[in-house]
């Protein structure tokens, strides 16, 4: 079952996710997710940082199995894994569980299908203290093993959220958040946007940015300048150069 958690499917099925390393188990105890099953490895137990974690998961309700180098590695379908890895409980948050006037400054990822790209923008998202993530649309799995490898942890710290656009746009408006697309068909460069006000930075697709209709609900539209003949930013590179100017602005308060 652990080794089937690179599948969507085996996800759904149970509920559950991989996380491997130290580090975002760690992470994982800090925030309280549920941790189900801690595998180490023989060589990992070695290491009292080590022993000293997973005696504070099995505290918190995990169950531990310790297991060969060989099969953590067939777990976690590399040559040399991590000495643990974890088996987490998801956590699935809808758009009424957020507050859209706690805070201000959200981001907006319509139908990203990329997970390293999503893994990397919550880890900027996180970095940057933003008051959460809302996934929109079709988008890939936060929960897969790339995209919480690429989070670096930031998965357990910001709050993520699954809509549809129209529940979403509702959603942006009862917290009055200026709706900000990052565009091709932008009229001015991020920086004169004025982002001290409560705002929603949205990002689009990889392959073909935000579609006309939704642009359409944007409050602005703003272009990253680039020199001419360069080719477009890396969505990530993106969401992090809009992400940080409207922290800027804020005086990375």
């Amino acid at each position: 079952m652990l080794r089937g958690l690179d599948r969507k499917k085996v996800r759904s099925e149970t509920g559950l996710f991989l996380a491997e390393g130290g580090r975002l188990l760690e992470q994982a105890l800090v925030q309280d997710w549920d941790i189900e099953t801690v595998i180490v490895s023989n060589s990992g137990l070695e290491r009292p940082m080590t022993q000293e974690l997973i005696s504070r998961a099995a505290k918190a309700g995990a169950r531990i199995a310790r297991v060969p180098d060989q099969l953590a590695s067939t777990i976690a379908r590399k040559e040399n894994p991590q000495a643990v890895l974890g088996a987490i409980r998801q956590r699935k948050l809808s758009l009424d569980q957020l507050d859209p006037s706690a805070s201000g400054l959200w981001l907006g990822l319509h139908e990203i299908r990329d997970p390293g790209n999503l893994g990397t923008i919550l880890r900027t998202a996180d970095c940057a203290g933003l008051a959460g993530v809302i996934l929109i649309g079709t988008c890939c799995d936060p929960f897969s093993v790339e995209a919480v490898r690429a989070s670096m942890g930031s998965i357990f710290d910001i709050p993520l959220a699954r809509s549809d656009f129209d529940t979403f746009d509702r959603w942006r408006q009862t917290g009055a958040l200026a709706l900000v697309a990052a565009s091709v068909n932008g009229s001015i460069a991020h920086t004169d946007v004025d982002f001290t006000q409560p705002s929603l930075i949205l990002m689009g697709t990889e392959q073909s940015g935000l579609p006309d209709e939704v642009e359409a609900k944007c409050d602005t539209r703003c272009i990253i300048p680039m020199r001419g003949g360069a080719d477009s930013l890396n969505l990530a590179q993106a969401s992090a150069i809009m992400v940080y100017e409207a922290w800027r602005q804020r005086g990375f308060a």
